[in-house]
């Protein structure tokens, strides 16, 4: 095939908009084709770009104005439900900042990125079949209309309709055993964490929160359940019950919890259900099909990585789709994304293991880990595979050997 002139993009959360833009500095005509009718005004909770995230931005020139729309987050606090610090992770020396954003922010400022580039963004397409024959791939929509392009980017997140579409026996998302619940404090009446997010390990559940200098606090848990319950059944049960449980487990702790949970406002409780990450996926492309981001490779949200690894990977797959042609563009980029992105994800289960220990693992880690960070804790062989990893736009890709599953 030739080279590609335009791209149909399926899904506008964060790897279909920098796909986009990324696309059109490439030369490429792209749409991106979103399922639900508006932009994700006032949904969702706090995600955090790390210093590889925002070098990807960068590569594309809108670091600076997507990263207005965060805060820098430069550090994690790790301690126990008793208060007790176990460890401080700090960006590394010469990378820009984490930063931590609204996710509805990130999304807005994203597509506002994505506009300003000249990119069509078209809601109300929620994807239900495609054609990839002799000519063009055509998108189907449960509205009627149609879409075509040189090639169709399923940017659509971890439920995935394009991945289904591509490989029928592709795997399900993964139970990482834990269910997420969070949500945003106006007055909090604490003391600023001083850009540092706090991560505790607590008695029965995790908790997560970042305090900012207007008293406005962020927040997350992380309970255990054994028992994968989706959004919808998550949200079935009400809002006061889960308050009602977050306070139980939360109960015994020294930590602020308590206090930002007696100030969440009716209606304002997030409620993600459970958490899941995507086992490996065997087949990111076929034909002039391919996919990106969390359709991909989703990661849960204790990999701090998941939003920033989409964006990797679509800054990748545009320079990949810019200097080679189909499918020879579709093996480079999975050459050079399948192996780091099975990295996190696996590094990620581990520490999802750590939120829900038994009381003896608890105990174990309150002891071991301080020691572990004394001794053997070395920042740049820790962190610096995966936050100081950047992507030379100007730079040439070559063909690359088609990756065998399971490589890497």
């Amino acid at each position: 095939m030739t080279r590609v002139g335009t791209a149909v993009i399926v899904g506008g959360g964060v790897a279909g908009p920098v796909a986009a833009i990324a696309l059109r500095r490439a030369g490429i005509e792209a749409t991106v084709y979103e399922a639900y009718d508006t932009q994700a005004d006032g949904i969702g909770g706090e995600l955090m770009l790390a210093p590889n995230g925002m070098a990807a931005l960068a590569a594309i020139g809108i670091a600076d104005e997507v990263g207005a729309a965060g805060v820098p987050t430069p550090r994690m606090v790790m301690e126990t439900g008793s208060g007790r610090r176990l460890g401080q992770f700090e960006d590394l020396p010469g990378l820009p900042a984490s930063r931590t954003f609204a996710r509805a922010r990130l999304y807005r400022a994203l597509i506002d990125a994505a506009v300003a580039s000249g990119v069509r963004i078209e809601y109300g397409k929620r994807l239900t079949g495609l054609t990839d024959g002799p000519g063009p791939v055509v998108a189907s929509f449960g509205d009627g209309s149609t879409a075509e392009g040189d090639v169709l980017i399923g940017a659509d997140g971890i439920r995935s309709t394009v991945r289904g579409l591509l490989d029928p026996a592709a795997p399900r998302p993964r139970y990482c055993g834990l269910i997420g619940l969070g949500g945003w404090v106006r007055d909090s009446g604490l003391p600023s964490t001083g850009g540092a997010m706090h991560l505790a390990f607590g008695k029965r559940a995790f908790f997560g929160y970042r305090v900012g200098d207007d008293g406005r606090a962020g927040w997350f848990a992380n309970v255990h359940s054994a028992e994968m319950m989706t959004a919808a059944q998550a949200r079935e049960v009400p809002e006061a019950e889960w308050l009602r449980r977050l306070r139980e487990l939360f109960a015994g702790d020294s930590l602020p919890a308590l206090r930002m949970l007696d100030r969440v406002a009716p209606g304002e409780l997030i409620n993600v259900g459970g958490l899941q990450d995507m086992p490996p996926v065997r087949t990111w492309h076929r034909g002039r099909v391919v996919l990106v981001g969390d359709a991909a490779h989703a990661t849960t949200p204790s990999s701090g990585q998941g939003a920033s690894l989409s964006i990797e990977s679509a800054v990748e797959l545009a320079r990949c789709l810019r200097d080679l042609p189909v499918p020879r563009a579709f093996d480079a980029y999975e050459s050079l994304r399948r192996a780091r992105v099975e990295k996190v994800i696996a590094r990620t289960a581990r520490i999802n293991n750590d939120k829900a220990p038994g009381p003896i693992g608890r105990v174990l880690r309150d002891l071991l880990f301080p020691i572990a960070m004394r001794r053997f804790y070395n920042p740049e062989r820790m962190m610096g595979w995966m936050h100081r990893h950047t992507i030379d736009w100007d730079a040439r890709v070559a063909g690359e050997a088609p990756v065998a599953y399971g490589q890497g």
